[in-house]
């Protein structure tokens, strides 16, 4: 991805010191190089320094690897073919008249594929259970829509009864990516979700010191306790899926602060499962396991938060309003010229 990436990169100034036909800006370049490393002090950086032969100095800079679009890119492809093509369609900066450049503008797509059919293929592992497991893809989830490849999730469900995935940062982004991207682009329907938790961070949440978790807090566990019931409740009313709450257990967790747990997420009609696998391994997650399957042959009525006809202050204030529970969105800024040229460029009916 690195590599793909940085050859973009590459095509790109070199396409500027050959003449720049397309009259592409270099005060309107998009896209930067990338490298594997938190490295803040390429964040900003000029190049092209040297004279004529050492290209055309610009500002640039270097993200890291896993925020690179082409991440996103290879975990949204279905095949080879639906690769190159979304490849062809990144938007790299702006010719002096506005006009928006792709990396198919500069012919770049044919050899970045080519560096990508390998990564293309998910990796297989095991855990120490010897459970199949796919590792494939890492798209920032604050930044792009931080779900595994969409390969490997539909070769788990042919090989597999059950196919678990993950969307991480919790169930207001991640899950809403995962549910209203993801889930969108690749025509899946999934039939139960899993709202991981732990006593720990709820105490946390309820203003309870970090030195101080381990001890029975009650109190606050309660106060914190409607930040998970709200994912729940999102993922129920506003996804219409069926979830089970799993308590991530410590041994510090006490009986009574699991039986708060479990009674207020019964009100709202969700069970929980103590989820023991880090002590116990596979036969930890047995009660889990058996609710996931029992919710699974639920019917349930799967939607998406918002349609993609909508237009995007639409579709941020649905998001706002219906995942986090905001007031709404003020488009303030650059953002309302931003809002523009997305919308005349084409982008108005694709997912936030």
């Amino acid at each position: 991805i690195g590599a793909a990436n940085n050859l973009l990169a590459a095509m790109l100034d070199n396409h500027m010191q050959q003449g720049n036909v397309l009259g592409i800006d270099p005060r309107r370049i998009t896209w930067k190089r990338a490298v594997d490393m938190n490295d803040r002090a390429l964040r900003n950086i000029v190049i092209g320094l040297g004279g004529k032969p050492n290209g055309v100095p610009r500002e640039d800079g270097f993200e890291i690897t896993v925020a690179s679009e082409i991440m996103a890119v290879l975990c949204l492809s279905s095949d080879i073919t639906d690769l190159k093509q979304r490849l062809a369609r990144i938007i790299v900066g702006y010719t002096y008249d506005g006009k928006a450049v792709t990396a198919h503008d500069l012919k770049a797509e044919g050899a970045m594929a080519a560096l990508l059919k390998d990564a293309l293929k998910p990796n297989l592992v095991q855990t120490l259970e010897g459970t199949p497991v796919f590792i494939h893809g890492g798209p920032f989830a604050n930044i792009a829509h931080g779900c595994n490849s969409i390969t490997a999730t539909k070769m788990a469900l042919k090989l597999a009864d059950y196919a678990v995935t993950e969307a991480g940062f919790a169930a207001d982004l991640g899950a809403e990516k995962f549910l209203d991207i993801k889930c969108r682009m690749a025509g899946l329907k999934p039939s139960a979700v899993v709202i991981v938790a732990t006593v720990r961070a709820l105490k946390y949440h309820g203003g309870v010191a970090k030195a101080d978790l381990n001890n029975e807090n009650l109190d606050a566990l309660e106060k914190g306790l409607p930040n998970l019931l709200q994912h729940v409740s999102n993922i129920k009313n506003v996804f219409g899926l069926p979830c089970v709450v799993a308590i991530n257990a410590f041994p510090t967790d006490t009986k009574a602060e699991l039986d708060l747990v479990e009674a207020k997420c019964k009100e709202l009609g969700v069970n929980v499962a103590l989820s023991e696998v880090w002590a116990k391994g596979g036969e930890g997650g047995a009660a889990l396991a058996e609710e996931v399957v029992r919710l699974c042959e639920q019917p349930n009525t799967f939607n998406q938060s918002y349609e993609l006809s909508a237009s995007i202050k639409d579709k941020l204030n649905t998001i706002a309003t219906k995942i986090y529970h905001a007031d709404g969105v003020d488009i303030v800024g650059s953002a309302v010229k931003q809002l523009k040229e997305i919308e005349e460029n084409g982008f108005g009916n694709l997912p936030i």
